[in-house]
């Protein structure tokens, strides 16, 4: 059933006061949740009946920074600390609900409408802005529902769980090179390393673990299969010609295999019979999908890891100035069409080969544009307070690297300040680009930050000092190109008459207007 919205007193930790239960109806009930996770910034939940989510009130309710749809699939975004306390607490609502007898909320549903009435009134032009902003990505998730993006969407479920522990182990590996460079506590430095790469050596497991149970196998099977992939004893085996190497292939290599073990268990499911069930399947499962694997796939992964390396290293240090300037641009509407989700393994993949991904901060400049075009629409819109007080709520959440309530809430609806910030995401990111090619490489020894958040995780082929310096820079090139090509080019003469116009009855008409790709 669906619960009624804890006290405080009962939910210590559920973020804002009563968040998990504000948003449990508006999801729909806890009868149409299938799952409850997290990343970072949002709390990622699969819907039976998209239909019954009440996409308006879930926008309208304070907290909610915005709200990303794909198919069955919702991402709330509730920024960094809030969504880590609230994920849980929904889950725990939701697995309460379903022990108990099926009834309608009530008080969830009255404390929202009263939320909404007393702190959540907007003014026309900015509620008109974020309609606009629903509009265009319920248009491109239904032009871009295909099988590929969907596969996309689900590889990147694997990783989604990943990333916290990710993060931690990134910044304590940080510490402990700050530590060792500075020659400061020398006992402590092994023990901070052992720390920052456990999880980076079992890793292969977890994505093993998760790669079953996103595609219907069961999880330890999954795990089991991809830890064959960091077992020190494969040093003994000899695969085409050559003895493996643990952790040869890397988190491909682990993919690879516990995709293998979920279609094998599936398989075995179908035709072993249910009193040798118990024995059977799990023996051949963990049999063929091993042997599959170090005979075959670990060799296989191996060689794509390490083209994938070679590549990047390459890239960057013959074209490191366009690939930048390409990679900067572009990031900004394949976040749009779903398609970033592609990078994920490649990120991880860099993590593990190298250390550190040196696409992620270079893809990380797409935000910097956007902060950049919003401070410009901000500056050319001084009598449209509403506008403004929306891009004052969002800047936060922005530097920080959530980019979302920005994106879907101004320039986006506005058309051609969204083209402008992926001007100035080129231009920083073909800064950063261009150190890269000159020889100071920035990287990231995790996936998930950017913007300022990601300066804790910084490695590079020169001192933190360097690195942080660098990407910094590149930072303030991607504000200020942002910045300049949309104060000069993101808003129409018509556009600036309109926005600025003090009679606030029809802005909700001149806003659908504006809203086209050209804005005018």
């Amino acid at each position: 059933m669906a619960l009624d919205a804890p006290d405080a007193s009962c939910a210590p930790d559920d973020g804002p006061p009563g968040m998990a239960g504000l948003l449990l109806p508006l999801l729909g009930g806890a009868g149409n949740l299938t799952s409850v996770t997290n990343c970072m910034t949002r709390l990622r939940v699969t819907v039976l009946d998209p239909p019954a989510v009440r996409r308006d009130e879930l926008r309208a309710l304070p907290g909610v920074l915005g709200v990303v749809e794909d198919g069955t699939a919702l991402q709330v975004v509730l920024g960094p600390g809030v969504v880590a306390k609230v994920a849980p607490e929904l889950a725990r609502h939701v697995e309460l609900a379903r022990h108990v007898a099926t009834v309608e909320p009530v008080e969830p549903v009255e404390r929202v409408e009263r939320v909404e009435r007393v702190e959540s009134v907007e003014p026309v032009t900015a509620s008109a802005l974020a309609d606009r902003g629903a509009s265009l990505r319920a248009e491109r998730r239904a032009r871009n529902a295909t099988p590929v993006k969907e596969l996309l969407r689900r590889i990147a479920q694997i990783f989604v769980p990943l990333i916290p522990a990710l993060i931690g182990c990134g910044i304590v590996a940080g510490l402990a090179g700050l530590l060792a460079n500075l020659h400061r506590l020398p006992a402590l430095v092994p023990a901070l390393t052992a720390c920052a790469s456990g999880f980076m050596s079992l890793i292969a497991v977890f994505v093993g673990y998760n790669t079953a149970k996103e595609f219907g196998g069961t999880p330890v099977l999954g795990g089991a299969a991809a830890a064959v992939t960091v077992f020190p004893g494969v040093e003994r085996v000899t695969a085409f010609g050559e003895r493996l190497a643990p952790g040869q292939g890397g988190v491909l290599g682990a993919l690879a295999a516990a995709l293998l073990a979920t279609h094998v268990e599936r398989w075995c499911r179908r035709r072993v019979p249910e009193a040798l069930d118990v024995l059977v399947t799990p023996a051949v499962t963990v049999l063929v999908a091993g042997l599959v694997t170090l005979y075959g796939l670990m060799y296989a992964a191996g060689v794509v890891a390490t083209a994938i390396g070679r590549f990047a290293d390459r890239l960057l240090a013959n074209g490191g100035a366009a690939a930048g300037f390409v990679l900067g641009g572009l990031f900004l509407p394949l976040v749009m069409l779903g398609l970033h989700q592609a990078l994920i393994p490649i990120h991880a993949t860099l993590i593990q080969e190298q250390g550190y991904t040196v696409l992620l901060p270079i893809l990380a400049m797409a935000g910097a544009g956007q902060v950049g075009a919003a401070l410009a629409v901000y500056a050319r819109l001084p009598r449209n307070g509403s506008v403004r007080r929306t891009i004052r709520s969002a800047l936060p959440a922005g530097l920080l690297g959530i980019g979302e309530p920005l994106i879907y809430g101004v320039s986006l609806p506005l058309g051609r300040p969204f083209v402008t910030a992926c001007v100035g995401g080129a231009f920083g990111g073909g800064f950063v680009g261009l150190l890269a090619q000159l020889g100071d490489k920035v990287g990231s020894t995790a996936i998930g930050p950017s913007g300022w958040a990601l300066f804790p995780l910084l490695k590079g082929s020169r001192g933190l000092g360097t690195t942080a310096a660098v990407y910094g820079a590149g930072l303030l090139v991607g504000y200020a190109a942002g910045f300049v090509v949309t104060y000069a080019f993101g808003l129409s003469r018509r556009s600036l008459a309109e926005l600025n116009a003090e009679d606030r009855s029809s802005i909700a008409g001149r806003a659908r207007e504006l809203s086209g790709p050209s804005g005018d």
